[in-house]
């Protein structure tokens, strides 16, 4: 074994006098921090800053069409939710429901509307806007949201004589918030309720 060339340090033979003199000095610097911090301290989040809040704590759900009163004629049939899908529409941090609504018939293909649905904290979910009116006799085809976007295809007929189980026209249509309405891609306006 080989011996150190260096002398004994003081502090390799610390004594208990040492460790409570050491003990003091931090109790001292602690106390003497805690002197100097000050009385109150206030922070307003920005609205971007309270929308991220809000997006890391729990997930608000999207509003849900079942008991959602839809503005559709069915002649007491009753209506039938047949596709439904969830999207920040607005960018407001809250998500709405995008929902495909037709008459619960017994057979054949029924036209169908496509409505925005949201939900006031602690409200019932509400339409706020028609993108599709049944009164326009389309069907849905494909339909998604996606990035803020709907888009769906239409399914609707040229004339009276086709029959109505096979459509035969297709249209593609897509909507995106802007301002103060669903904008359709090809520059008309959505039916707002």
């Amino acid at each position: 074994m080989q011996t150190s060339a260096l002398p004994d340090l003081a502090h390799t033979a610390a004594k208990p006098m040492h460790w409570l003199a050491t003990a003091a000095a931090m109790a001292g610097v602690v106390a003497l921090a805690g002197l100097l911090q000050p009385r109150t301290a206030t922070a307003t989040a920005t609205a971007s800053e309270q929308r991220t809040t809000t997006q890391h704590s729990a997930p608000v759900p999207a509003p849900d069409p079942a008991g959602v009163d839809f503005p559709l004629e069915c002649g007491g049939a009753g209506t039938t939710v047949a596709k439904q899908a969830p999207g920040d529409l607005d960018g407001d941090g809250r998500p709405e429901t995008v929902a495909v609504v037709h008459c619960a018939a017994g057979s054949g293909t029924p036209p169908g509307g496509i409505y925005v649905l949201t939900q006031a904290s602690g409200a019932a979910p509400r339409v706020v806007a028609t993108l599709v009116d049944p009164a326009d006799k389309k069907t849905v085809g494909d339909f998604a949201v996606r990035d803020g976007v709907v888009s769906a295809t239409l399914l609707g007929y040229s004339s009276l004589e086709v029959p109505r189980c096979c459509p035969d026209q297709e249209e593609q249509a897509s909507w995106r918030w802007k301002g103060q309405a669903f904008v359709r891609s090809s520059g008309e306006l959505a039916r707002s309720v």
